[in-house]
């Protein structure tokens, strides 16, 4: 692990842009049979960790920028209860938490201003599990997403399991976390499912 106390705010600021454009350029450009490949595994680490877990409400993010499509597989999670809700979540204000959103396939969806698509209406919710797309992340549960810090707010509000969703290609010994900065529980990628460490 990098030590933070040797790196000034702006060396801290630069390390972590640079793993983040690091892994979102490797996403990029991932051969597409691979990327398939990587996805079917994730869901299948998903089908165990979910079941293991037992959710009744469950926030996912609509795919952006070659994140993991989890629509069908959370579609198939909801077709198997009729008592479970799914979510995704609204940017109701910028610099304000989430709000999340009831989300069935079908329903009425709009373009935030990042052109990310939500629901236009819909019961909101406080899920008691949130699958949170990952950049670039570490052991620990700590996360890059795109630097609105938007998760890390809601979450400092709510406190629902949280299990990140990403890559290897992604993973770093250190990102370097802010005290803003909230850990996830699970860190779930294409080589299995995994609890977060608190302490390496």
């Amino acid at each position: 692990m990098m030590t933070t106390n040797l790196l000034s705010a702006d060396d801290i600021r630069t390390h972590r842009a640079v793993m983040r454009a690091r892994a979102l350029s490797a996403r990029a450009s991932a051969p597409a049979v691979k990327y398939t490949a990587w996805e079917e595994a994730i869901e299948s680490h998903l089908d165990g960790l979910i079941a293991r877990l037992a959710p009744q409400t469950l926030a996912f993010c609509w795919p952006y920028r070659a994140e993991p499509d989890l629509r069908a597989w959370v579609a198939s999670w909801l077709n198997g209860d009729a008592n479970r809700v799914a979510a995704l979540p609204v940017v109701v204000e910028q610099g304000a938490p989430l709000e999340f959103r009831s989300w069935r396939p079908g329903v009425e969806l709009a373009r935030d201003r990042y052109g990310i698509l939500y629901p236009v209406s819909g019961e909101t919710i406080v899920p008691e599990l949130v699958l949170v797309p990952l950049n670039a992340f570490d052991a620990r549960g700590y996360r890059l997403g795109y630097g609105g810090g938007y998760f890390d707010r809601t979450l400092a509000v709510i406190r629902p399991i949280t299990v990140g969703i990403g890559l290897e290609l992604g993973r770093e010994v250190d990102i370097l976390p802010q005290p803003h900065d909230r850990p996830l529980d699970w860190l779930v990628t294409e080589a299995g499912a995994v609890r977060a460490l608190l302490e390496l």
